[in-house]
C-alpha cells in the first residue's frame, strides 16, 4: 500500500493564513502591509453594517466602511470575502429561522456587491454551537472560523470549526512566529499558521509594528504557501477528491486543480486536472 500525505502548491509543507473581521476603516492599511510583503487572508464582512457612503457616525477605532470603499478595498489578488453575519449577533442565541436568514442574507448581499460566490465564514462574536454550525453547512457554507486560539500549527480537521493559531494581540506571536519558521514539516500532513484579529485594535493599541513586523518576518519566504481560507478548503477538498487504485499506486486528479502530495519517502507528487499517475 501507498501512504501519501498532502502538501500545499509547489510541494510546500507550510501555509499561512490570515482572517480579520468587521469590514472596518484599517482594514486598508492592514491590505497594505499584507500586499507588501506578498500575504494572503479573508476578511469577513457584515453586510448588514456598511456605512452610508457620506460616513456618518464613523464612530472611534471601529470605523466601519461603505460598500464603494469595500470593492476598492478587498481586492481577490490579496483578499476572500467572507460572511461575519448580516448584524453581527450572538449566532448560539438566534433561534435557527433568524440565524438562517442572518447567514443567508450576508451570503446573497455580499455576492451580490463582489460579484463572487462566498462559501466563508466567521463566527460573530465567537458565538456557535451544533445548530448554529447545522445552519451554516444547509447555508452553503464550507468553513467557519472561531476565536479558539491553539498555538498550534495543524491542519483543519473539522471546517466548519476552525481554530485559529493565535491572535495578533497574543503575547506569544513573536514567538509562535519563530517556532513555524524554524520547523521542520517535511514528514507527514502540512502545517498552517493561522492569525486572525480585527484590524482596528492596531489602532486602538498604538501597536501597527506588531502587524508589520509579523508580516515582514513571515512575508516572501519560498517555503511557505501564502493562502486565503477558501484556497486552504479547496486544496484539502480536491486531495480529498483524489480517486485510487486498490493498492493505491494509481492515483487519478477529477478536479480542475492541480493537487500536491508526498509519499513516506518525501518523493513529491503533482498530479494535473485529469491526469492519472504512477507512484513509484
Amino acid at each position: 500500500m501507498v501512504t501519501k500525505f498532502l502538501r500545499y502548491p509547489g510541494g510546500r509543507t507550510k501555509a499561512l493564513t490570515l482572517s480579520y473581521d468587521d469590514g472596518v476603516e484599517q482594514d486598508i492599511r492592514l491590505i497594505e502591509i499584507m500586499r507588501k510583503n506578498g500575504l494572503k487572508g479573508t476578511f469577513n464582512l457584515n453586510s448588514g453594517m456598511f456605512v452610508p457612503e457620506d460616513r456618518i457616525n464613523r464612530g472611534n477605532w471601529h470605523r466601519r466602511i461603505s460598500k464603494s470603499e469595500a470593492l476598492e478595498v478587498y481586492t481577490p489578488d490579496v483578499c476572500e470575502v467572507a460572511c461575519h453575519g448580516l448584524t453581527h449577533e450572538f449566532c448560539e442565541y438566534c433561534d435557527s429561522a433568524s440565524f438562517s436568514l442572518e447567514v443567508l442574507d450576508d451570503r446573497r448581499n455580499l455576492e451580490a456587491l463582489f460579484q463572487r460566490q462566498i462559501h466563508g465564514m466567521a463566527y460573530a462574536n465567537g458565538s456557535y454551537n451544533d445548530t448554529v454550525v447545522n445552519v451554516c453547512k444547509n447555508a452553503g457554507i464550507y468553513y467557519a472560523r472561531t476565536i479558539i486560539a491553539t498555538h498550534k500549527f495543524n491542519f483543519p480537521e473539522d471546517w466548519l470549526r476552525l481554530p485559529t493559531t493565535c491572535r495578533h494581540r497574543d503575547p506569544d506571536l513573536d514567538k509562535l512566529a519563530d517556532q513555524f519558521i524554524a520547523m521542520d514539516a517535511s514528514k507527514y500532513g502540512p502545517k498552517l499558521f493561522y492569525l486572525w484579529g480585527h484590524a482596528y485594535e492596531f489602532a486602538e493599541d498604538n501597536n501597527w509594528e506588531i502587524i508589520e513586523n509579523f508580516a515582514e518576518k513571515m512575508g516572501g519566504r519560498d517555503d511557505i504557501w501564502y493562502a486565503t481560507n477558501i484556497e486552504l478548503y479547496y486544496t484539502w477538498l480536491d486531495y480529498q477528491r483524489l480517486e485510487s487504485s486498490a493498492d493505491g499506486s494509481i492515483i487519478h486528479n477529477p478536479s480542475v486543480r492541480s493537487v500536491w502530495f508526498a509519499d513516506k519517502k518525501k518523493n513529491i507528487y503533482e498530479v494535473k486536472p485529469g491526469e492519472t499517475v504512477k507512484i513509484i
